[in-house]
């Protein structure tokens, strides 16, 4: 056992540290005699803890500090001290992280409630029924029933056309079937059943003027598009 002492400098911190290594290997070596019987294990977990119960005065503290079995009893004690503070201070890290990474989450989840409700708040709902409406691919012409769209943030269900495939589509707002001078898109899985999908996205046309455009979808394992001629008003 050593005492350090205050004041002391550097070189006379190693010289310290030297002699109570020194003293340690001589312990160990037996060649120290101790004076009593060996203390308890419980006074050597506390003397491990370096509890503030012990007196260094304490007759069982120089008896440790001198007997080979007490020394490596000591010695293995504060290993498993140290160990043991060192799995909770990692455990608390790792607590921390968790409990930082849930806020996170918990918030971000609550902004993104927020931005979708004030979206509802203001987005126009329109419903789009293409159930029995022509469609073509392309510049391939086709017998096709215009739609309308106010120009403004709407909500948009879209009753997609007989036999629609159930996945994920891209729907757009274009000046042309070519895609050209794309004025807004969104993405969303279709709903319902293979008879009769649905697909439910907001599109911002706020800043569309009036006139003749087309409204698009795309399956998302299909490459092609089908167009529909679109009046937004």
């Amino acid at each position: 056992m050593k005492l350090r002492l205050r004041g002391l400098s550097r070189p006379e911190d190693r010289f310290e540290d030297w002699i109570a290594q020194r003293h340690q290997e001589r312990v160990l070596e037996g060649s120290t005699t101790p004076g009593g019987p060996c203390p308890d294990e419980a006074f050597l977990k506390d003397l491990a803890k370096k509890s503030k119960r012990i007196a260094l005065g304490d007759p069982r503290v120089d008896h440790a500090a001198n007997c080979s079995n007490c020394m490596r009893r000591l010695l293995a004690l504060r290993r498993e001290h140290h160990s043991r503070r060192l799995r909770l201070v990692l455990a608390a890290a790792v607590a921390s992280c968790l409990l930082i990474a849930a806020v996170f989450v918990g918030l971000t989840r609550r902004g993104s409630n927020s931005k979708q409700q004030m979206a509802d708040l203001v987005a126009v709902p329109v419903s789009l029924d293409l159930w029995n409406a022509g469609t073509f691919r392309g510049d391939q012409p086709g017998p096709l029933r215009a739609v309308s769209l106010p120009a403004a943030l709407v909500k948009v269900t879209i009753i997609l056309p007989r036999y629609s495939d159930p996945g994920r589509y891209a729907v757009a707002v274009t000046r042309d079937q070519r895609g050209n001078d794309l004025l807004a898109k969104a993405s969303a899985a279709a709903t319902g059943n293979r008879d009769r999908e649905e697909v439910s996205i907001y599109l911002d046309l706020r800043k569309s003027q009036p006139g003749s455009y087309f409204l698009s979808t795309t399956h998302e394992q299909d490459q092609a598009s089908y167009y529909y001629p679109l009046q937004i008003r």
